[in-house]
């Protein structure tokens, strides 16, 4: 292994805009500020909202419908 290619790392304090706060290893420094984290986001709190897809695909058969009418 080549010496001096590594990154320098640190133990940090990792802090989240909601406040939840955690000790782990960085190297971007001692302090690493994220504005959302798996025990705010939606995806990871079940708190999901789901797009309507199926208006998305009415739009989309209605924009190729001549396409699809031609057969082409």
């Amino acid at each position: 292994m080549k010496a001096d290619i590594h990154p320098k790392v640190f133990k940090a304090t990792f802090r989240c805009n909601c406040g939840f706060e955690a000790q782990i290893f960085s190297a971007k420094g001692e302090q690493v500020q994220v504005e959302i984290c798996s025990q705010c986001h939606p995806f990871f709190t079940g708190k999901q909202k789901f797009i309507d897809t199926a208006g998305r695909i009415d739009r989309f058969n209605k924009k190729y419908a001549k396409f699809q009418a031609d057969g082409k």
